[in-house]
């Protein structure tokens, strides 16, 4: 029943973006950004499920569960920062990528009036993309991969061998607007089953006060709601991940949904829709995590924790509601890493070969030969899906966020200095996090972001009178 279930629902979102080929035009800009004419519902809740999708599902709730009450700070902190990005970035975009015909993030950040010169920037922006996009989509594969393991048995290759050919299809059949159709379905899917299991679960604990007093028998520290052990203290920690929240302004799979949207004035309504439905399924994740660790205690030490959610439903759900969530939480994995092979795709066809820029084939053999790359990082890689996304985040934000903002902006950034913004930002968040390992005192993004800007402030006392701004 549990396997019926879930091809059923899971052929119901094929389905879906399939039947978005009808809406097609066979234009690169279609193919790319739904012709700039998604409406902000679908923006909100598409937004929403991309940048939650296996990270909730598997990262957050195998998070909650190791760490307790502590691990709401890290949602907490991300909504603010995030609701900073939409808020001062997201309408400004929306308006000047239109204005500088880009249809990528690639070419809005090189949009250089200089002679070409941008190209350079281009170029650097493109390679961080598919290097780090890369890494973050096969993440999602690898999520997805988990929950077919945890219900099914498979093992972890051919789950994200399946994966990818879904993937292949979800970019064939629609693009973008595939992504963007499925992903809105997911939405409310996620938020309807997260909130079911943990209305399930709490009720299998006891209820909240069962709950609490559980976690506090199992360890105390799982009820301390101030984390005890960030060498630098909680504030520090707390401002990396509000810093991390913020830098969905350096997510070209995020961006380009604010780049779609029908209009620049709709984007305020999109804004408020993905922030009240992204914090009903971080709550409902978080308790989840908490559930899982009174009720399947085992996990810590037999198992694998980032599997808490498929195991828990199994454990209290009938088949059928297994079934539905196991769809819904692999489908959102699958349409995030389309959006964001599809990113990686463009910055490849668009703006590394510009000679194809303009092919609708080309964009599709592309996608193609992202989604192999893809494959291979997500069979050679690690399994924490939390890792990996985490990881691929802050170099992202690091290298791209800090001259996003300066664009949207119109701040003049001159050609070298841009580069030395993206190479310097990801240099100090990758030494941060690998060669320093201050990443539990400060998420790295706050460093790295941080260390863009001054390279940019710098810059600006060395005007270049052969280059000018």
């Amino acid at each position: 029943m549990i396997a019926i279930t879930f091809i059923v629902f899971l052929l119901a979102f094929t389905f879906i973006g399939i039947y978005s080929a009808t809406q097609k035009q066979n234009t690169t800009t279609d193919y790319l950004l739904a012709s700039r004419s998604v409406n902000p519902w679908v923006t909100a809740l598409s937004a929403m499920a991309t940048g939650q999708s296996g990270f909730l599902f598997i990262g957050n709730v195998g998070f909650a569960y190791e760490f307790g009450v502590s691990a709401i700070w890290i949602p907490v902190a991300w909504a603010v920062g995030d609701y900073l990005a939409w808020w001062f970035v997201f309408k400004r975009l929306r308006v000047l990528s239109e204005e500088s015909a880009s249809d990528t993030v690639s070419s809005f950040l090189g949009a250089d009036q200089t002679r070409g010169r941008g190209r350079w920037i281009i170029i650097i922006s493109a390679l961080i993309t598919i290097a780090f996009l890369g890494s973050y989509a096969a993440a999602q594969l690898v999520a997805g991969s988990k929950a077919l393991n945890a219900v099914f048995g498979w093992n972890y290759q051919l789950g994200i061998i399946v994966g990818a050919v879904i993937v292949v299809i979800y970019c064939f059949s629609g693009g973008i607007r595939a992504s963007l159709w499925t992903d809105s379905v997911q939405a409310i899917l996620m938020i309807g089953s997260l909130v079911l299991l943990l209305a399930v679960a709490l009720v299998a604990c006891g209820g909240p006060g069962e709950l609490w007093l559980k976690l506090a028998e199992i360890d105390p520290t799982l009820t301390e709601w101030i984390p005890s052990d960030k060498p630098w203290g909680f504030l520090p920690y707390c401002l990396g991940w509000l810093v991390a929240g913020l830098g969905a302004v350096g997510q070209p799979h995020i961006l380009v949904r604010a780049m779609a949207i029908d209009s620049a004035d709709n984007m305020a309504m999109a804004r408020n829709i993905k922030f009240v439905c992204a914090q009903i399924t971080s709550a409902a994740a978080f308790g989840v995590g908490l559930t899982a660790r009174v009720l399947l205690p085992e996990l810590m030490t037999s198992s694998d924790p980032e599997l808490a959610l498929p195991y828990l439903s199994l454990e209290l759900l009938p088949a059928i509601l297994v079934g539905m969530m196991l769809a819904g939480l692999f489908a959102a994995t699958i349409s995030t890493a389309d959006s964001q092979i599809l990113s990686c795709s463009a910055a490849l066809t668009q703006d590394l070969v510009p000679a194809a820029a303009n092919s609708y084939k080309m964009a599709k053999i592309g996608t193609l030969a992202v989604t192999v790359i893809v494959l291979a990082i997500a069979l050679g890689g690690g399994n924490s899906v939390f890792t990996l996304v985490i990881f691929s985040w802050s170099v992202l934000a690091c290298g791209l966020g800090p001259l996003l903002v300066l664009r949207v902006w119109q701040q003049p950034v001159r050609v070298p200095v841009a580069i030395a913004m993206m190479v310097v930002g990801i240099a100090v968040a990758i030494t941060w996090n690998l060669g320093l390992k201050l990443s539990s005192a400060v998420y790295e993004v706050l460093p790295g972001m941080a260390a863009g800007f001054v390279v940019y402030g710098i810059g600006r006392f060395f005007p270049n009178s052969k280059e000018q701004d």
